[in-house]
């Protein structure tokens, strides 16, 4: 079964999402404060974390920056903040995805699968592609990026934006073009996390 770590205070919450997502096929581990979330995501690597925003102890922005440091687990950020700038934040610290709260449960599955593809990649011979686009080599297997030999470090998101762009070299996308290609189809026009994570400032700032 392919293990997800859950870090949300909300014990309830937890219980009636760990119900739905056992149901279909995972299995789902659960930590109740930032602190015991990073130890438990560092000790015993998941597959994913869903990671609330609002925890005791240290913050979802900080735990989500702590496990950057030395992972690359993805991380979908669950946030029932209004303000748009701790999602901002949040993809910028290096989430994959977030979702607001409250959320339906099947569009929460819907997005960890839909992360998980994009973490493990395609079929054998998707996996085997190599990129090249000037400077820029993107390994689709290895999931390695480098620029004239140097490694880049990315989030699965980045990888799959820097992938969709690197293999569309000298063409113009759309938002929606590129979504679908990084995403799939059946993803909204107005899902801004693909501009979040290729905006100038969002590259100055790394």
């Amino acid at each position: 079964m392919t293990r997800l770590l859950m870090i949300d205070d909300d014990e309830k919450l937890v219980a009636l999402t760990r119900e739905y997502l056992e149901s279909h096929g995972f299995e789902v581990a659960a930590a109740h404060d930032g602190i015991a979330g990073v130890e438990a995501a560092l000790a015993n690597p998941p597959a994913l974390v869903i990671l609330d925003l609002m925890l005791p102890g240290i913050d979802g922005l900080e735990v989500c920056q702590r496990l950057r440091r030395s992972s690359r687990v993805p991380i979908v950020m669950l946030t029932a903040r209004g303000d748009d700038t701790d999602r901002i934040v949040g993809l910028e610290l290096g989430a994959d995805d977030y979702l607001p709260k409250p959320f339906n449960v099947r569009e929460l599955l819907a997005r960890i699968r839909a992360v998980l593809r994009r973490a493990g990649g395609a079929e054998a011979e998707e996996r085997a592609e190599v990129i090249h686009a000037g400077a820029v080599t993107v390994d689709v297997g290895a999931r390695v990026a480098s620029v004239r030999g140097e490694p880049v470090e990315l989030t699965t998101a980045e990888f799959d934006i820097l992938r969709a762009l690197a293999a569309n070299a000298g063409r113009v996308l759309s938002r929606e073009q590129l979504l679908q290609k990084v995403h799939g189809h059946g993803w909204a026009a107005y899902e801004r996390s693909v501009d979040v994570h290729i905006s100038p400032g969002y590259a100055v700032r790394r």
